[in-house]
């Protein structure tokens, strides 16, 4: 597997981004290591809150969330995928596979960090991994919060605006990331957190995960990731774990799925799950604050 690693250097002076990298090393398929980076907040013997952000953003996006939720008391934990951010990345589209992406994150939080007794919160692919990781995993894990994210099978046709983005990412020349997290917004990106979101990939060459996801997405029942994500609806839905749905009400690539999670999960049943006003898909950028206090409420409670 061809690695490429992000220059140090294209992450000096990121806005509102004062956390010192961490890193950790797991095995790639070829028999080498893979780096992963990740930022944590708040005291090491906190709660564990796993933040898993999805296509084609970093943990850059939870920077306000890692404040409140630090205040909150929790030790939360937002890792880069592998392909984005300061995490390795592997050069080219054929070595980014969904069932790759589910072993690198169980790596990280199991067998680098040993996280127990953790609350996932996923966003886009943040919880198309992530939910995977609970029903592989459900021992390990305290609660799940989804925001603005599912968990596709194909047996039912994504929007037509996620197909307008596939189709955009696939042809794009230029894979232009800032201009997609703006898309994808309600409030308007500063120029210098546009180029914090562009920071990760120097040129094309580093694009390959971004370029990846979209193709990885089970959008036709014979995807290679169907099976394995309608075995993890199977067990998710007879899991009875703290689950809250905390969408935005500005999305309309997940939208839809916010209702399903909240009936078919048992530990939704009863609770009061937020709608987080005035937010498009990346609700981490839009309202991160408003989350992140939801996100401590549904802890501590």
């Amino acid at each position: 597997m061809r690695l490429l690693r992000t220059p140090e250097d294209r992450f000096a002076d990121l806005p509102e981004f004062p956390y010192e990298p961490q890193y950790t090393e797991l095995a790639d398929p070829d028999g080498g290591l893979i780096r992963v980076g990740y930022v944590e907040a708040g005291p090491a013997d906190g709660p564990p809150v796993l933040l898993l952000h999805g296509e084609p953003s970093w943990s850059y996006l939870y920077r306000k969330m890692l404040p409140v939720l630090a205040a909150a008391g929790l030790r939360a934990i937002a890792p880069d995928l592998v392909g984005f951010g300061r995490s390795d990345k592997p050069g080219d589209i054929v070595d980014h596979t969904y069932a790759r992406h589910v072993a690198w994150m169980r790596g990280f939080a199991f067998d680098a960090l040993d996280l127990r007794d953790v609350t996932l919160v996923g966003q886009d692919w943040g919880g198309l991994i992530g939910l995977r990781l609970v029903a592989e995993n459900p021992s390990r894990f305290a609660g799940v919060v989804a925001a603005n994210t599912g968990l596709p099978t194909g047996d039912q046709d994504m929007p037509e605006v996620w197909h307008q983005f596939r189709s955009a990412v696939e042809n794009a020349q230029v894979l232009d990331i800032g201009r997609f997290i703006q898309s994808g917004c309600r409030s308007v990106l500063s120029d210098s957190v546009r180029a914090a979101y562009d920071a990760p990939f120097p040129n094309e060459m580093y694009k390959a995960g971004p370029r990846a996801m979209p193709g990885l997405v089970p959008y036709r029942p014979d995807n290679p990731a169907s099976d394995a994500n309608r075995a993890a609806w199977k067990t998710l839905s007879s899991l009875d774990l703290p689950f809250l749905v905390a969408f935005s009400d500005g999305d309309p690539i997940t939208g839809a799925m916010g209702p399903i999670l909240q009936r078919t999960m048992p530990g939704a049943a009863g609770r009061t799950h937020p709608v987080i006003a005035g937010a498009g898909h990346f609700l981490q950028e839009d309202a991160g604050e408003e989350l992140a206090e939801q996100v401590a409420r549904f802890v501590r409670g």
